[in-house]
């Protein structure tokens, strides 16, 4: 919504015994906390490639091969059966630009233990996918999405979409309204329009700021997600990042990047929410306080955009009968970091829609 980092506070505590005057000074206060540990680097962990090769996802990776742009690529997902008895209905998940597909893991297993079928794809770019160095745009997305919906032989789908992934759910659902029968939009981007005050970035800027980032600095970005719901379970984002970052892989991995962050500012929905025909859910935590391309603009001209309790609510108006659930202390990602809540609001909107 991701593809899916804070800096690290590294406390070194020592403590002095100085011999022969511990008679005669009182003994420190003991400590009421224990130091924190310091945050790992991931220095001596194996590389990972620009296709994550070696990295674990929760079920069974696939991949579908076809053309674009008259080269190959391979476009991965993950196809789970229900757990139970099957309802009939396929439920699709986009994933958010930092993320890839195996962050839905606690979604796949929620919507498959009641009777749904769910695939969870890898955008072109992204997490298991082909990374090719060519213009990204919603639209190519939305088609390839299609490809492996038409290879699985699916036809109408329930999408499931966070960040970055709502505004491909908008797009796809504007495209390809007949092949959708409900849309959630978790925490979307694109709920307000950014290019008055986000100016356009070269993407060789874009590409500098990619390789300059390290560790410490994507850990700073991926908590600042999360609000104070930052749990050990999401370091492993920071893991997947740096251990990709020491590949030589690398400088196409960022490169890549970049040109999806000018996919997100060439392709704004904003203007395509009345537009929707389909049923919709936006599901919003009230922490959040997300903006595309904030580091770009002066404070004074962002000051008033990235409030999502307020933007949930003026979404809610713009779109024809959506359906607005709001999260309390959640920020970005409801489904990982209040899954029970997400879930029951997502089971109870999908449940009579066909």
């Amino acid at each position: 919504m991701t593809f899916h980092r804070t800096p690290a506070v590294l406390l070194l505590c020592s403590a002095a015994l100085l011999a022969g005057c511990a008679a005669r000074a009182p003994a420190p206060a003991a400590s009421a906390t224990p130091p924190a540990a310091a945050a790992p680097t991931y220095d001596h962990t194996e590389p990972l490639g620009a296709a994550m090769e070696g990295w674990a996802y929760p079920f069974p990776v696939q991949h579908l091969q076809f053309e674009l742009e008259g080269r190959p690529v391979r476009m991965a997902y993950m196809d789970v059966q229900p757990t139970t008895a099957p309802n009939g209905q396929t439920v699709v998940l986009f994933h958010g630009k930092n993320f890839g597909s195996d962050y839905w893991e606690n979604t796949l297993r929620a919507l498959s233990a009641r009777g749904y079928r769910v695939v969870a794809v890898d955008q072109i770019g992204f997490g298991k996918s082909s990374k090719p160095e060519i213009r990204y745009t919603f639209a190519m997305l939305a088609d390839n999405t299609v490809k492996v919906l038409d290879h699985l032989k699916v036809g109408r789908v329930a999408i499931v979409a966070n960040s970055m992934g709502g505004m491909l759910g908008v797009h796809f659902a504007r495209r390809y309204p007949d092949r959708v029968a409900a849309l959630v939009l978790e925490n979307p981007l694109g709920l307000e329009d950014y290019v008055p005050a986000i100016p356009p970035q070269q993407t060789a800027n874009l590409l500098k700021l990619e390789m300059a980032q390290t560790t410490t600095s994507y850990r700073a970005f991926i908590k600042s997600y999360f609000k104070d719901n930052y749990r050990p379970e999401f370091e492993r984002f920071v893991e997947q990042f740096s251990r990709v970052q020491r590949s030589p892989e690398y400088p196409r991995y960022a490169l890549v990047s970049a040109l999806t962050y000018q996919m997100i500012y060439e392709g704004p929905t904003y203007n395509e929410l009345p537009q929707l025909k389909v049923p919709v859910l936006l599901a919003i935590g009230q922490l959040d306080r997300t903006v595309f391309g904030r580091r770009f603009a002066p404070p004074e001209a962002v000051k008033n955009l990235g409030n999502y309790p307020q933007l949930g609510k003026d979404a809610q108006k713009r779109i024809p009968d959506a359906k607005l659930v709001e999260f309390d202390n959640v920020g970005h990602v409801p489904h990982l970091e209040a899954p029970d809540r997400f879930h029951a609001a997502v089971l109870d909107f999908l449940a009579d829609k066909r």
